[in-house]
């Protein structure tokens, strides 16, 4: 590759990091809207086939510092221990139900109609919410335009595949605190509150491979959905490679089929965002192969520094930002395969 083709390239995949990056240091200091208020909360978690690590999953919900709410966990026809697991466990603040087979978003919709709270909070059944993320949620329900609120996502986990995930949802947090605040994209399954009424008008939960997205999008047409950032959840994510293809091209081609809503949502993004992961891809690979160290050097500094303050200030393994430049040239390899993909499904017909 020509070395000026070669220093433009790096120089755009400096200025599509970099403008992320400045828009997160600027949105640290910036205040959000919250609002001091305790309406009655539902936490409702659809379990299938989680044994006993639906326990984890109850127990964190049970230990909200929160005044005024119910879990209820939806057994959505299971095949192993997961209702007797369940059930196990005696608070007065817990239901546990059974019903057959029907999905994520019916077993959601079976726990709407049996919950009692304004807000109705989601998580999953591997997953642990922070002791403090009810509470968080809840305060950014600032005014009565704002119809939903979702949290951030981290991963479990220390196997290179787990951190990667990790390292990954902690710089969609970096995206989502700078761009997304007071817009957010996707109110993730894991951690997301919803007012009840808003659930109610659009007819539920949205029945979709990607309920989460597809839900978020409903109620974006009434409402405002906004980022709860210190409203965290963790969760236990793929441990080897064709279970992470598998999740994420259920992921990506459910995303395809919704796409809209939201700045990470829509065409122009998904497409820029291909060019600068190709870029990550053969840009250091040519460095290293026309013998640019020094501008070699210079990518992997950028990439560790714009993900140590992410680190820092979010919490995070120290080990993942000194490797990033490793997991994001991962990343960039795994989804420009991902979605090369999942266009050719949609040029063919087969999404």
């Amino acid at each position: 590759m020509n070395p000026s083709l070669l220093a433009v390239a790096l120089a755009l995949i400096f200025l599509w990091d970099g403008y992320f990056f400045f828009n997160y240091i600027i949105s640290l200091f910036r205040n959000y809207g919250i609002r001091e208020w305790t309406p009655g909360v539902s936490i409702i978690i659809p379990a299938y086939n989680e044994g006993e690590r639906v326990l984890k999953a109850i127990r964190s919900a049970l230990a909200q510092d929160y005044p005024d709410f119910e879990v209820i966990v939806v057994d959505d026809g299971s095949e192993d221990s997961t209702f007797e697991v369940a059930s196990s466990v005696k608070d007065p603040r817990l239901k546990v139900y059974r019903k057959e087979h029907g999905g994520k978003a019916r077993a959601l919709n079976f726990g709407l109609s049996k919950a009692s709270g304004e807000i109705i909070v989601t998580t999953d059944a591997d997953s642990y919410l922070e002791p403090t993320a009810v509470r968080e949620l809840v305060r950014r329900f600032y005014s009565d335009e704002v119809l939903a609120v979702g949290g951030q996502v981290r991963v479990m986990g220390d196997s290179f595949l787990e951190r990667a995930q990790d390292a990954e949802h902690l710089r969609i947090a970096m995206f989502r605190r700078a761009k997304e605040l007071d817009d957010l994209s996707l109110a993730p399954g894991p951690v997301s509150a919803f007012r009840r009424d808003a659930l109610e008008r659009i007819g539920g939960f949205v029945e979709d491979i990607v309920e989460d997205y597809a839900t978020t999008k409903a109620v974006k047409r009434l409402g405002k959905v906004v980022y709860a950032p210190r409203a965290r959840v963790w969760t236990e994510m793929p441990k080897n490679l064709s279970v992470l293809w598998r999740q994420r091209k259920r992921w990506f081609l459910g995303d395809l089929k919704n796409l809209g809503g939201g700045f990470t949502k829509d065409w122009s993004f998904l497409l820029l965002g291909d060019f600068i992961a190709l870029l990550d891809v053969l840009v250091p690979l040519f460095l290293l192969a026309t013998g640019n160290f020094d501008l070699f050097a210079l990518w992997w500094w950028f990439e560790v520094v714009t993900m140590l303050l992410p680190t820092l200030v979010e919490g995070g393994k120290l080990s993942n930002a000194l490797l990033f430049p490793i997991i994001v040239w991962f990343w960039a390899l795994f989804y420009l395969s991902l979605h090369v993909y999942g266009y050719i499904r949609l040029l063919t017909g087969r999404l």
